[in-house]
């Protein structure tokens, strides 16, 4: 008997110290890259860095792009969504794994098939060139490669946060003569705001760091077409000190996004908590 406790007390100190390896590895492989590129370059360089001409041009097109894609991506997914998740229909799931596509494909992928689509040789490039416009590597072509691979994040987010809505809460507002507009704008909206906002913040992010489908469809053109990512592609050959503060200002920003998106997660945790605490139970109810 104490032998094999010895022996278990063995075993459990050597898994401790396998696992403890294991996270150390994982942690330090993570955290090296960021301490290096936060080391790389002082950092009170950094904000005369970031004033190059080139860079300002890439932060103003990155803002232009990214304001202009995630107003459509709200604007067009939002009743996509609500469609998606309270509808049954022939072809449904079809359709939602369309949505989700983008998702897993290559940006290289997403590139060329915009370009098949919108370019002058493809599916409807010609009818929109005898109507005058011009998509491919313009401005708005930076706009759809943004939509193509981020609205995916959004609407995954937005279908989960409407299925999550009560249906007897809006049933009860109907009954109460509440018209269809009025149910979603009073009840529907606000109880799936939290996960409408984390589905946003997810988009926001995957935009500002979109590079290989924009490249391919838009081109890099300096103060038209080139945003952060593609700046500090083209600074690599010409200024590496000003590719490592941009690259610090997407890791800024991208640490925020993801405190965002877990500081709207958590709010949403504790308020489905603190509603399921103080609804009534059957027999209270009753």
């Amino acid at each position: 008997m104490p032998g094999s406790k010895t022996r278990s007390s063995l075993a459990a100190g050597a898994a401790g110290a396998l696992l403890a390896l294991a996270v150390g590895v994982a942690l330090a492989f993570l955290a090296i890259p960021l301490v290096a590129l936060f080391t790389e370059v002082s950092l009170t360089r950094v904000p005369d860095l970031l004033g190059d001409p080139a860079v300002r041009d890439a932060i103003a097109v990155t803002a232009r792009t990214n304001a202009i894609a995630n107003v459509l991506i709200v604007a067009f997914g939002t009743p996509t969504a609500w469609v998606l998740a309270t509808r049954r229909f022939p072809g449904r799931s079809v359709v939602v794994t369309l949505t989700e596509l983008p998702l897993v494909l290559p940006p290289a992928v997403a590139g060329i098939a915009l370009l098949a689509a919108f370019g002058a040789g493809g599916l409807l490039g010609p009818g929109l060139a005898d109507a005058g416009i011009v998509l491919p590597f313009t401005e708005w072509a930076v706009v759809l490669a943004i939509v193509f691979v981020a609205s995916p994040f959004y609407l995954r987010q937005a279908i989960a946060a409407f299925e999550s809505v009560d249906p007897g809460l809006v049933d009860t507002a109907r009954t109460l003569g509440a018209g269809p507009p009025r149910r979603f704008a009073r009840i529907v909206l606000p109880l799936a705001a939290g996960g409408l906002v984390a589905g946003w913040v997810l988009a926001f992010a995957r935009g500002i760091g979109e590079f290989g489908a924009t490249i391919i469809f838009a081109g890099n053109v300096r103060g038209e077409t080139q945003t952060m990512t593609l700046a500090i592609y083209e600074q690599l050959d010409t200024s590496f000190d000003v590719a490592i503060a941009l690259a610090i200002l997407m890791v800024v920003l991208s640490a925020g996004v993801l405190l965002a998106y877990k500081l709207i997660v958590s709010w949403r945790r504790s308020i489905s908590s603190s509603t399921s605490r103080f609804a009534p139970s059957p027999s209270t109810s009753a």
